[in-house]
């Protein structure tokens, strides 16, 4: 599980990252709200998981 969190993580970042080359629109700004919810999910469950003594 935690490794397709981290999959999901950096696919999420690159995508926001490439969004922000795109041309201003409509479009781009929901695609990237979408990637940031799911890099902030992804996070969020990462810690959520985290082992007892990785605090």
């Amino acid at each position: 599980m935690k490794s397709l969190l981290w999959l999901v993580l950096c696919v999420a970042l690159v995508a926001n990252v490439l969004l922000n080359v795109m041309a201003e629109s409509g479009l781009q700004l929901a695609l990237s709200i979408c990637a940031g919810i799911t890099v902030i999910g992804s996070g969020v469950g990462l810690w959520v998981l985290r082992g007892p003594r990785e605090s």
